[in-house]
Protein backbone atom coordinates (compact mmCIF):
# COMPACT_ATOMS: atom_id res chain seq x y z
CA UNK A 1 0.00 0.00 0.00
CA UNK A 2 1.21 3.45 -0.85
CA UNK A 3 0.27 6.09 1.71
CA UNK A 4 -1.22 9.26 0.28
CA UNK A 5 0.14 12.20 2.30
CA UNK A 6 -2.36 15.02 1.90
CA UNK A 7 -1.62 18.71 2.44
CA UNK A 8 -3.67 20.65 5.02
CA UNK A 9 -5.07 23.11 2.44
CA UNK A 10 -6.36 20.26 0.28
CA UNK A 11 -7.94 18.48 3.25
CA UNK A 12 -9.56 21.75 4.37
CA UNK A 13 -11.00 22.36 0.92
CA UNK A 14 -12.34 18.81 0.54
CA UNK A 15 -13.77 18.88 4.06
CA UNK A 16 -15.60 22.15 3.25
CA UNK A 17 -16.87 20.61 0.00
CA UNK A 18 -18.00 17.53 1.95
CA UNK A 19 -16.10 15.30 -0.46
CA UNK A 20 -14.18 13.52 2.34
CA UNK A 21 -14.79 12.14 5.81
CA UNK A 22 -12.01 13.21 8.17
CA UNK A 23 -11.25 10.71 10.94
CA UNK A 24 -9.26 11.80 14.00
CA UNK A 25 -7.41 8.82 15.52
CA UNK A 26 -6.12 10.71 18.57
CA UNK A 27 -7.47 9.92 22.03
CA UNK A 28 -10.69 11.44 23.45
CA UNK A 29 -8.93 13.89 25.77
CA UNK A 30 -6.89 15.26 22.85
CA UNK A 31 -10.00 15.58 20.68
CA UNK A 32 -11.88 17.31 23.50
CA UNK A 33 -9.08 19.83 24.04
CA UNK A 34 -8.68 20.77 20.36
CA UNK A 35 -10.01 19.39 17.11
CA UNK A 36 -10.67 20.10 13.47
CA UNK A 37 -14.29 21.04 12.93
CA UNK A 38 -16.09 18.20 11.18
CA UNK A 39 -13.59 15.47 12.10
CA UNK A 40 -15.02 12.29 13.60
CA UNK A 41 -13.26 10.60 16.51
CA UNK A 42 -12.07 6.98 16.14
CA UNK A 43 -9.21 6.65 18.69
CA UNK A 44 -6.28 4.49 17.70
CA UNK A 45 -6.46 2.69 21.08
CA UNK A 46 -9.81 1.17 20.06
CA UNK A 47 -9.48 1.51 16.28
CA UNK A 48 -11.44 -1.00 14.20
CA UNK A 49 -10.88 -0.44 10.48
CA UNK A 50 -13.96 -2.50 9.60
CA UNK A 51 -16.21 0.22 11.07
CA UNK A 52 -14.95 2.64 8.44
CA UNK A 53 -16.56 0.61 5.66
CA UNK A 54 -19.97 1.88 6.82
CA UNK A 55 -19.25 5.60 6.42
CA UNK A 56 -20.59 5.92 2.89
CA UNK A 57 -19.03 6.67 -0.46
CA UNK A 58 -16.88 9.68 0.40
CA UNK A 59 -13.11 9.31 0.56
CA UNK A 60 -11.85 8.71 4.10
CA UNK A 61 -8.84 10.68 5.35
CA UNK A 62 -7.21 9.93 8.71
CA UNK A 63 -5.38 12.37 10.94
CA UNK A 64 -3.70 12.54 14.35
CA UNK A 65 -1.31 14.92 16.09
CA UNK A 66 1.68 14.63 13.78
CA UNK A 67 1.02 11.80 11.32
CA UNK A 68 2.50 8.87 13.26
CA UNK A 69 -0.72 7.38 14.67
CA UNK A 70 -2.66 7.92 11.47
CA UNK A 71 0.06 5.98 9.64
CA UNK A 72 -0.42 3.14 12.16
CA UNK A 73 -4.18 3.29 11.57
CA UNK A 74 -3.58 3.10 7.81
CA UNK A 75 -1.46 -0.02 8.36
CA UNK A 76 -4.33 -1.52 10.39
CA UNK A 77 -6.69 -0.73 7.51
CA UNK A 78 -4.40 -2.48 5.06
CA UNK A 79 -4.10 -5.53 7.34
CA UNK A 80 -7.90 -5.72 7.59
CA UNK A 81 -8.37 -5.37 3.84
CA UNK A 82 -10.02 -1.95 4.13
CA UNK A 83 -9.03 0.29 1.21
CA UNK A 84 -8.08 3.48 3.05
CA UNK A 85 -4.65 4.95 2.31
CA UNK A 86 -4.94 8.72 2.86
CA UNK A 87 -3.94 10.83 5.81
CA UNK A 88 -3.29 14.46 6.69
CA UNK A 89 0.46 14.95 6.34
CA UNK A 90 1.77 16.27 9.67
CA UNK A 91 -1.58 15.90 11.45
CA UNK A 92 -3.29 18.66 13.37
CA UNK A 93 0.11 20.28 13.98
CA UNK A 94 0.50 20.85 10.23
CA UNK A 95 -3.13 22.01 10.05
CA UNK A 96 -2.44 24.68 12.67
CA UNK A 97 0.90 25.61 11.08
CA UNK A 98 -1.05 26.26 7.87
CA UNK A 99 -3.20 28.67 9.95
CA UNK A 100 -6.35 26.62 9.47
CA UNK A 101 -8.98 26.89 12.23
CA UNK A 102 -9.50 24.47 15.08
CA UNK A 103 -12.07 24.20 17.83
CA UNK A 104 -10.47 24.37 21.26
CA UNK A 105 -11.71 24.32 24.84
CA UNK A 106 -10.29 26.52 27.58
CA UNK A 107 -9.26 23.99 30.26
CA UNK A 108 -9.79 26.56 33.04
CA UNK A 109 -13.43 27.24 32.17
CA UNK A 110 -14.50 24.35 29.93
CA UNK A 111 -15.82 26.89 27.44
CA UNK A 112 -15.01 26.85 23.75
CA UNK A 113 -12.28 29.22 22.61
CA UNK A 114 -12.59 31.29 19.50
CA UNK A 115 -11.49 29.36 16.42
CA UNK A 116 -7.76 29.70 15.90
Amino acid sequence: MSIENLEPADVARWLAERSIVLIDVREPQEYAAERIHGALLYPLSTFDPLVLRDLGDRKIVLHCGSGMRSAKALAACEAAGVAIASHLKGGIQAWKAARLPTIAVDPATGRPREPR
